[in-house]
């Protein structure tokens, strides 16, 4: 079994935060409003991508302390963080899909919808805020 190192956890989450504050400048554009400037979409995405990532980090890093054997994939990463409390179950369903985003992002797939990507930040402003909320009474509850 691996030692919960809450130090990285915890900036996991900060990163995750932080991305969520500055996505909220994107949050309530239109889809005009958001094609309108490259740099803007490029920066969401990135910021969504590493917001995802961040996640995806501290989801193995708890699991690894919990000794559970690694998820075989990103997806999975989340649905298992429910399975196991250490977020609610709900919360991971919705989150688990972001795997998804970020691997289109990533990999470029297909062209990329903007009106998904903007849905996905107000999504994601809910949803991973929550996450971060989870994760650090999970830490704390520790002790750690």
């Amino acid at each position: 079994m691996t030692e919960l190192d809450a130090g990285v956890v915890r900036r996991k989450l900060a990163l995750i935060a932080q991305n969520l504050a500055d996505l909220a400048s994107v949050e309530q554009l239109s889809v005009a409003d958001y094609r309108a400037d490259r740099f803007r979409q490029k920066g969401t995405e990135r910021l969504l991508q590493e917001t995802i990532e961040a996640a995806v980090d501290a989801n193995l890093h708890l699991l690894r302390s919990r000794d559970v054997p690694a998820p075989p994939d990103y997806y999975e990463s989340f649905v298992s963080l429910g399975r196991y409390g250490i977020i609610p179950a709900p919360l991971a369903e919705r989150l688990a899909p972001s795997a998804g985003l970020r691997n289109r992002l990533v990999h470029e797939y297909d062209a990329i919808d903007d009106a998904l990507v903007l849905r996905a930040v107000g999504e994601a402003r809910r949803d991973f805020a929550a996450f971060v909320a989870a994760v650090e009474r999970y830490v704390s509850g520790l002790g750690l």
